[in-house]
């Protein structure tokens, strides 16, 4: 998909097109769009102009504007030649400063093209309605190139449809107003090499009323009680809000093609006109009574049919839905085991299939499909958002999604899902938490829990009961592009941090989750994704994510398991598979993909573990099986996946599973395994009861309570890794000169995951950067980005730098990135620690590689994605809070060493697991006696249980440890260091101090 390319915008001339408006003349003339005689340039985005694109480099056409005498108008023409692979184009956008162009009044655009004779589609689109050119509709149409010679194409607006294959941001109304056009973009064929000639795009013809003028109603969807009276609202509107200048006449009457019965309410017939001048925007209520009668029901559907006469009707038949009543499912004080019992009992094969079945809200197009298909969920991906993105349009957004469940028979609720990993981060303006990794540092489950009850509340508050997290993969290797969504290298440390689950969800048993501040969490991904093998990847031009994970049961159990017989103990509603194989020795199958490992899946999670939660497949991720789609579909519900994610491939989905259920290849028992599950969590959630968002929280949303503990988990993130003379923390005395990429970049400080899927560098969200953050403690600070600025008269540097947003495979380590720092970021850390003493801020995802600037730099901190709040790391630098974080992975010497892990035989790395100097008061005193008595005490501490005591102990060993040691960090020191932190967090404070001991004696 263009992602890149159609959410970028360009400049168009103001003076090229003037602004269109209806006139009352027959016909109008024709209006440019562009004449292609050099008036609008070539220029990249956020320059204005022409700009190309395409799937890679060498896809995008090559453009220019060449003199033609036969040149259809004017002396140029636009050519172009092209060899496209995956896809490619070129887009004209208006600048995105200007107004859009209202288009209403004309009947369609045209253009003049050279033909080929090629027999290809030549697709044209156009940027409809949203806030902007990079938010906006995409509507397409196409013409085939075969004639030879000029000939005018003209393309009338009503031939365009609404893309389901992509959209830059999703559905903002699906109609095409063409009150606010932003450009159009042309799409050239693929698979073959050409050229082209293009002329004179222009307006052409005059719109009538019946394209200018509609009727709409205000749902499509009207739920009532047996008994009450339906109002359906009918309106007429214009575009661009001028009265109707001829009569549009509405004929309505109920009929009895849906399923309610001539008994379950009174007809209704008639008719009734909007003169004409009639106001844009008038409306009129018809009135629909049904019957009551003392018959328990489902729900049952009376369509109102609209006959309308001088305007566009409403896009669908509304339909007056009589509610379901009377039956056991629905009585809220029965046990959930006997309302899904019921419920299931009542269900056809075809709606069980739907409730298996989860789209991407972009995909539906026809929102009618929520209820043709029973479809039991929806998702949106990451940087799939409404428009504009609020909260109130999240929640507006999905209501009106769960209105058209209620026109199923059950009126079975959807439940909607979201990447929610490191706060409601596809929302601008919510609150953003650390990624994993730093939760990981803080090494404190208390704030790890709020910070997941912050994120269950903002996600909840917009109308979403689903989050996609928390990731629970074990990172076995840095160059992993999704190191930065695990808690950390050790299954331990894993384990400690799962308290988040309780945050988002409450107490295990579910008892928590219909509150208005509680979301259903997700255990991803099993098993093994953070252990894949560097090289094992074969999707795309990743190297490492979606690859094979090659243990032994032992590694496997000890490794990767064991985070997830937690996660079942502690009530955790989904899980999630991984996109990774797993190649477990000794089974005799090699690599087998974990969506397809029915042993791992039906065997040990939901046999071993007992996990009575659902199974939800990744985004597609069963189009990755070997085999056809319809092995893919039987394998993978076999397997044990309960809910299957086909983002695009919702109707394929359903109808394959039924054909597969009919053919006896997947189970009838199967399938009501997998839907039981299901409904289990819905009738948890309280969605039978209230389907709609609770809307109440939502002034919570990114409020100073909840940004707060993002605060405090930014500042428990920091891990100090060096602190030569006592540097840190920062006087508000000092002159401080402040340089590097991520010192003031709220992108960067969040990473991926935020906003959009990869994230982006910039003013994406809300937020307080590192850089303010400082200038809001207090601090005298000169910024400078490039250190360019003059380095004399300042006490201390503070260079803040480190990587740009990544996800996923994206991000791994070969595939366009390392681990090494960005030329740019040398060079500011070589200047500003040259010219005074210096701090430097590593803001990453992963470790990078610093060993050979150490010696020019006196303090050294992992400061991982802190999120949006950058006052929590001025909170340590100034000394408002200490410095407590420990390093959740080990930080390599360099990539050759790589993957390195605690309980490596070979270790020997730059800093290991772990370590973490701090700033809380004064370092202890002692030496090989205290750390003998604080073995003693530590193992006493450990037969009592006393977790808190022992805790205490082993940190103060650490400390003394640290303190012995310095920079000076060999293997004999590292090795039983990281040993012993994994041995603390497994309750062993006697053994750990004895590792202490042995690393102060080889110190």
């Amino acid at each position: 998909m263009r992602r890149t390319a159609l959410l970028s915008a360009a400049a168009l001339l103001t003076g090229l097109l003037p602004m269109a408006s209806a006139q009352a003349a027959d016909d109008l003339a024709p209006v440019p769009v562009d004449r292609f005689e050099g008036e609008v340039p070539f220029a990249d985005p956020p320059a204005g102009g022409i700009f190309t694109w395409g799937s890679d480099t060498d896809d995008p056409p090559a453009l220019e504007l060449t003199a033609r005498d036969d040149a259809p108008e004017g002396d140029k023409v636009l050519t172009g030649t092209y060899d496209i692979s995956g896809y490619g184009g070129f887009t004209h956008d208006f600048a995105f400063a200007e107004p859009a162009h209202d288009w209403s009044a004309h009947k369609g655009i045209r253009l003049w093209w050279e033909g080929g004779d090629s027999g290809k589609k030549i697709a044209f689109e156009l940027k409809d309605g949203g806030a902007n050119g990079e938010a906006s509709e995409l509507w397409t149409t196409s013409f085939t190139d075969d004639f030879s010679g000029w000939k005018q194409i003209e393309l009338p607006f009503t031939d365009f449809t609404y893309r389901t294959d992509y959209q830059p941001v999703g559905g903002i109304d699906q109609v095409l107003g063409l009150t606010e056009t932003w450009g159009y973009a042309v799409t050239l064929p693929v698979g073959v090499k050409g050229e082209f000639a293009m002329d004179a795009v222009e307006l052409y013809g005059k719109a009538d009323q019946s394209l200018r003028a509609s009727v709409t109603t205000d749902a499509a969807v009207y739920p009532v009680a047996e008994g009450r009276t339906a109002a359906v609202r009918l309106t007429v509107a214009t575009t661009g809000a001028a009265p109707i200048d001829e009569p549009v006449t509405v004929a309505y009457e109920t009929t009895t093609t849906g399923t309610a019965s001539a008994d379950d309410f009174t007809p209704l017939k008639g008719e009734f006109t909007f003169p004409a001048g009639t106001p844009s925007g008038t409306t009129r209520t018809l009135e629909v009574p049904t019957l009551k009668d003392k018959r328990a029901e489902s729900a049952e559907t009376i369509p109102l049919k609209l006959t309308v006469t001088g305007a566009k009707p409403p896009a669908e038949t509304p339909q007056i839905v009589v509610d379901a009543h009377g039956l056991p499912y629905l009585n809220s004080k029965l046990p959930v085991q006997k309302r899904v019992a019921d419920l299931l009992s009542r269900m056809t094969l075809a709606e069980k299939a739907g409730q298996m079945t989860q789209a991407e809200r972009g995909a539906v197009t026809a929102p009618g499909d929520i209820a043709t298909y029973d479809l039991g969920s929806l998702l949106s991906g990451g940087g799939s958002t409404p428009t504009p993105n609020t909260a109130k349009a999240w929640a507006k957004m999905i209501d009106a999604f769960q209105l058209r469940a209620q026109a199923t028979r059950f009126q079975i609720p959807l439940i909607y899902g979201v990447d929610a990993v490191h706060g409601h981060n596809n929302l601008v303006g919510a609150t953003i938490m650390p990624h994993n990794i730093g939760i990981g540092a803080t090494r404190d489950p208390r704030l790890a829990q709020r910070t997941g009850s912050v994120t269950a509340a903002e996600v909840r508050a917009t109308g979403i009961p689903w989050d996609f997290a928390p990731c629970l993969c074990v990172t076995r290797d840095e160059r992993w592009g999704r190191s930065y969504e695990a808690f950390g290298e050790d299954p331990a440390l894993v384990e400690q941090m799962e308290t988040v689950i309780q945050g988002l969800q409450g107490a295990p048993d579910g008892r928590d989750l219909k509150g208005a501040d509680k979301v259903l969490a997700t255990a991803k991904h099993f098993v093994g994704d953070g252990g894949t093998e560097y090289g094992s990847s074969t999707t795309g031009t990743y190297t490492i994510d979606q690859g094979i994970t090659k243990v032994t049961r032992q590694q496997l159990e000890a490794v990767h398991l064991a985070p997830y017989e937690t996660a079942v103990d502690r009530g955790v509603g989904t899980v999630m598979p991984s996109y990774s194989s797993l190649d477990l020795a000794g089974d005799g199958r090699g690599p087998v993909k974990m969506h397809a490992r029915a042993d791992m899946l039906n065997g040990v999670l939901k046999g071993r573990m007992g996990f009575d939660g659902f199974v939800i497949s990744d985004w597609a991720a069963i189009d990755q099986l070997p085999g056809d789609y319809v092995s893919d579909v039987r394998t993978s519900v076999n397997a044990g996946l309960d809910m299957i994610m086909v983002p695009y491939a919702y109707q394929d989905f359903h109808a394959t599973l039924l054909d597969e259920v009919e053919a006896g290849r997947v189970s009838e028992r199967r399938i009501d395994d997998a839907v039981s599950r299901i409904l289990t969590q819905k009738f948890r959630l309280g969605l039978f009861e209230k389907p709609y968002a609770d809307t109440s929280g939502a002034s919570e949303i990114g409020s100073a309570g909840h940004r707060a503990v993002a605060r405090e988990a930014a500042a428990e993130s920091q891990v100090l890794l060096k602190n030569a003379g006592g540097l840190l923390p920062l006087k508000t005395s000092q002159k401080v000169y402040v340089a590097g990429s991520n010192a003031d970049d709220i992108g960067n400080q969040t990473g991926g995951w935020t906003v959009t899927w990869q994230g982006s560098s910039g003013d994406i969200t809300p937020g307080t950067t590192v850089l303010e953050g400082m200038r809001k403690a207090g601090g005298d600070v000169t910024y400078s980005k490039d250190a360019s600025a003059p380095l004399g008269g300042h006490d201390v540097g503070v260079v803040v730098v480190g990587e740009t947003p990544y996800a996923e495979g994206v991000g791994d380590v070969g595939n366009g990135h390392d681990l090494e720092l960005s030329a740019a970021d040398r060079a500011a850390v070589d200047k500003v620690c040259a010219a005074m003493e210096c701090a430097v801020l590593i803001v990453s995802g992963r470790p990078q590689l610093v060993g050979d600037r150490l010696g020019d730099v006196e303090a050294l901190v992992a400061s991982w994605l802190p999120g949006t709040e950058g006052d929590g790391v001025a909170d340590v630098l100034y000394g408002r809070r200490p410095f407590t974080g420990q390093l959740p992975v080990t930080w390599p010497k360099s990539q050759a060493q790589l993957p390195i892990n605690v309980g490596d035989a070979a270790y020997d790395p730059q800093y290991p697991y772990g370590w973490g100097l701090t700033t809380l008061g004064k370092a202890p005193e002692g030496g090989a006696t205290t750390l003998k008595a604080l073995a003693v005490a530590a193992a006493v501490a450990e037969k009592a249980g006393a977790e808190e005591a022992g805790r205490a102990l082993v940190t103060k060993a650490r400390l003394i440890v640290q303190r012995k040691a310095g920079q000076d960090i060999t293997a004999a020191v590292a090795k039983p260091f990281a040993d012993a932190d994994h041995l603390l967090l497994t309750g062993r404070y006697g053994k750990a101090v004895e590792k202490l001991t042995a690393a102060y004696r080889a110190s």
